[in-house]
């Protein structure tokens, strides 16, 4: 069986998943991010995850054809290493992170930028497949971003797509980067459990945090968000729709610069807030647009949570899949 393995990881989860070629999801599983430790703990996590999705899709790892990792932080895909991971536990020199899950798991492993991975998920196989042009918007512990452009990621030199460190508020709120007024200040995860701590402390009410102790939480989680949601939390309300107008405004303006066709939303709270919040994004993007008759589309990651992953799983060689639809488009244009 031409079995592969996918893994993306996050500053919370870590989700595995085992595909088949015809990029069908044969098991899944998903694990906390350890919290404490360093590289080698979150390494020995991810292949526990990974081992667990094999067994339950009755393979062994080390007869799958690859695995493909994405990661948060600086990825050398030549080295195979890892750094400056700063949502993860005490990762910031370069770890070898291939050679490391390889020799756990029996197989050869490939590395990817998160972000990057879930948007090439989402380009082949999602919500982007019919587009030529769009642009990706990670919304989970950090904002992430991604453009692709003639149907190919953007990459540039390297930092292309850094959306949420869009400067949306001159002066504004600290972002987790250090600078100040980006997306991420605003709705970025971290950022917004930053924001909520320091209220609390101050005497704003809010079910959050207990919530998130209920849950067994140490971290505000995108369940927990959502929950206070459901639960119309007023103060989660109005932290929510900070974010929301902190990405719309971002969103706009990069559709501004480049006048793509869709706005693909994905990550942990753009997957679990779902169509109605993009909605709201869509609608708080038109003020901005400098064509507001023509808006992009504005789509939800189709692959849902397990986008980075099933993307991951495409960086194994010989993976990413024939694109008919956009080349039936392409010639139909063409002609």
């Amino acid at each position: 069986m031409h079995t592969r393995g996918g893994i993306d990881l996050g500053g919370t989860k870590i989700q595995a998943v085992i595909v088949d070629a015809e990029h069908r999801v044969l098991a899944e599983r998903r694990t906390s991010t350890p919290t404490t430790g360093g590289p080698r703990e979150v390494a020995a996590a991810m292949a526990n995850t990974l081992t667990s999705a094999a067994t339950e899709a009755g393979v062994e790892t080390s007869s799958l054809l690859g695995v493909g990792v994405g990661s948060p932080g600086h990825v050398d895909v030549r080295q195979g290493t890892v750094a400056n991971a700063n949502n993860l536990p005490n990762w910031k020199e370069p770890f070898h992170l291939a050679a490391a899950l390889s020799e756990l798991l029996g197989a050869p492993v490939e590395l990817g930028n998160d972000v990057g991975v879930a948007l090439d998920g989402e380009a082949y196989l999602g919500a982007g497949r019919t587009y030529e042009s769009f642009v990706g918007l990670w919304w989970g512990t950090g904002i992430g971003g991604g453009v692709v452009l003639r149907h190919e990621r953007w990459l540039g030199r390297g930092a292309s797509g850094e959306i949420g460190h869009m400067v949306v508020k001159r002066n504004g709120a600290r972002c987790p980067c250090g600078r100040r007024g980006c997306v991420e200040a605003y709705a970025g995860r971290r950022a917004m459990e930053a924001r909520a701590r320091r209220d609390v402390a101050r005497g704003e009410k809010t079910e959050l945090f207990e919530i998130m102790e209920k849950k067994g939480r140490t971290q505000l989680s995108s369940g927990v968000i959502a929950k206070a949601l459901e639960r119309e939390d007023e103060y989660t309300t109005w932290l929510i729709e900070r974010a929301v107008a902190a990405v719309a405004a971002g969103l706009a303006s990069a559709c501004n610069l480049l006048d793509v066709e869709a706005v693909v939303i994905g990550g942990g709270l753009g997957s679990r807030l779902g169509e109605p919040y993009a909605a709201k994004i869509q609608a708080a993007m038109l003020p901005h647009l400098f064509t507001p008759e023509r808006p992009p589309a504005v789509h939800v990651a189709g692959l849902g949570e397990l986008a980075g992953a099933i993307g991951a799983s495409l960086l194994v060689p010989g993976a990413k899949p024939h694109e008919p639809a956009k080349r039936e488009r392409s010639a139909s244009r063409a002609r």
